[in-house]
C-alpha cells in the first residue's frame, strides 16, 4: 500500500537539486525541520477524525493503518514500513488510524508545507502521485484478497507480498512484527485461522516458524507464491 519509499527531507531522494550559492537545496531551505517522534507499541500517529496537519514518515518499526467500523470491529487496511508515508490526503481531517504494532519511530513532516512545495516542484508532486497511485492499487489487492481468496490464498498472499516489501536481497525470510490479531484484521479471518493456516502451512514444509512466532523462514517461495493463487 505504501510501497513507494520517499525520503521527503533529502534532496538527492527527492531529486530536488535546485541549489542557492551557499550550497543548500531550494526545498531543505523551505521545507521546515522535520521532527522524529518515537512511538511505544499499539500508541497511536494519528487517529480517525483528528486534524491532518502532518505527514508522516516511516524512520522504523511498523505502522498499521486501519478503520474502525460503527459496531467497534477493526478493518486494517496495510501495514506501513521504514520509508513508507502514511497521512497522504485531500481533507482536512485523517478518515483512518494509524498505529504502531512494535516500538517505532516516524519522521514529522508539515502537509502544508510539502503540498505547496509540491505545487512549484515537479519531481516532489510525481513522487507523491506515486505514493499515492501505490497506496490505490494495494487498496483493490486487497479488496479481492478479503472478497475473492480462501484463509490460506490470503495468508500466503500477506507473506509473499510481505517479503517483497521487507526482505533484504536473496533473504528468504521475513519478520512478523506485528501481533496475529493484526494480520487477522487485516486479511478478514479469526485470529485461529490465522494461526491455524501458519501450522498448516509449517507442516506442508512450505514455511518454517522460528521460536517465538516473530520470525518466518519461507522455505519453499515459488509454492508459497502458487498457493496465493499468484
Amino acid at each position: 500500500m505504501f510501497a513507494a519509499q520517499l525520503d521527503l527531507t533529502s534532496a538527492s531522494a527527492t531529486g530536488m537539486h535546485h541549489r542557492h550559492g551557499d550550497g543548500s537545496s531550494v526545498a531543505e531551505q523551505r521545507l521546515p525541520s522535520a521532527t522524529v517522534r518515537r512511538l511505544i507499541a499499539k500508541e497511536h500517529v494519528f487517529c480517525e477524525g483528528d486534524d491532518r496537519e502532518q505527514v508522516f514518515q516511516v524512520e522504523e518499526g511498523v505502522i498499521a493503518v486501519y478503520k474502525t467500523l460503527p459496531d467497534g470491529r477493526r478493518q486494517i487496511i496495510d501495514f506501513a514500513y521504514p520509508g513508507d508515508l502514511i497521512g497522504l490526503g485531500v481533507l482536512d481531517e485523517h478518515v483512518l488510524s494509524a498505529q504502531a504494532t512494535v516500538p517505532s519511530k516516524v519522521k514529522c513532516l508539515s502537509a502544508a508545507a510539502l503540498e505547496r512545495i509540491a505545487e512549484s516542484d515537479a519531481r516532489l508532486a510525481l513522487k507523491l502521485y506515486k505514493s499515492v497511485c501505490h497506496e490505490l492499487a494495494a487498496t483493490r489487492s486487497l479488496l479481492i484478497t478479503v472478497g475473492q481468496r480462501s484463509a490460506i490464498e490470503r495468508v500466503c498472499a500477506f507473506l509473499v507480498a510481505l517479503h517483497r516489501r521487507t526482505a533484504e536481497a536473496e533473504s528468504a525470510t521475513v519478520d512478523l512484527a506485528m501481533r496475529r490479531s493484526d494480520i487477522a484484521d487485516l486479511l478478514g479471518l479469526t485470529i485461529e485461522t490465522v494461526s491455524r493456516t501458519l501450522t498448516k502451512l509449517r507442516t506442508m514444509g512450505v514455511i518454517e516458524i522460528a521460536q517465538g512466532g516473530t520470525r518466518v523462514q519461507l522455505c519453499d517461495l515459488a509454492r508459497l507464491t502458487d498457493l496465493a493463487n499468484e
